[in-house]
């Protein structure tokens, strides 16, 4: 597999080796001692798949104590954002967004302390992502995907607007993580 660090520290771009012929393919999508090789050796604890449609954006989603995620497209295609709000690192507040589709099989190691997102580019998407820690409503907070502060660039169309759920509407900015 191909590993590319980011400019943002332990965010991680993973291209896993595929293996295809006349049949179709092959590919491991996580394998702990090869995973570790590059600094990816968490306890996953739970495993979650989600089906979206064009147009909807997910996130920014945090969630305390934590959760590093391991995610990948297993159908369509996103744009997925991952925004480093540990308070500790040089890269605080800075973002990171990528393509990741079934075509590319991209996948793309979001740590611990980071808010993740996606932007649904295909018809539908079928979204998967590996979990650190279990998931918790009451402990779940919404960065503001449309933060001016951050900048983000989604691809959305030009006069479109994404389809977003009641939290995602009402995400908090940077500056309330700041203090």
């Amino acid at each position: 597999m191909l590993v590319f660090k980011t400019d943002i520290l332990d965010l991680l771009v993973i291209e896993p080796k595929v293996f295809g012929d006349k049949r179709g393919w092959f590919y491991e999508t996580y394998q702990a001692e090869r995973y570790s090789e590059y600094g990816v050796s968490p306890t996953f604890v739970q495993d979650n798949l989600s089906f979206s449609k064009k147009g909807t954006l997910r996130g920014l989603h945090i969630q305390t104590p934590c959760q590093g995620k391991l995610v990948q497209v297993i159908d369509g295609e996103i744009y997925d954002v991952a925004v480093d709000l540990r308070k500790e690192s040089p890269t605080f507040g800075e973002w990171y967004g990528l393509l990741l589709s079934s075509e590319n099989k991209k996948q793309f190691w979001i740590p611990e302390g980071f808010a993740h997102g996606f932007y649904v580019l295909s018809d539908t998407a079928i979204f998967s992502y590996k979990c650190t820690n279990y998931y918790s409503s009451e402990k779940e907070q919404t960065l503001m995907w449309n933060d001016p502060e951050l900048g983000i660039s989604w691809p959305i169309p030009e006069n479109g607007s994404p389809i977003l759920s009641p939290k995602d509407l009402n995400g908090k900015p940077l500056s309330f993580w700041k203090s």
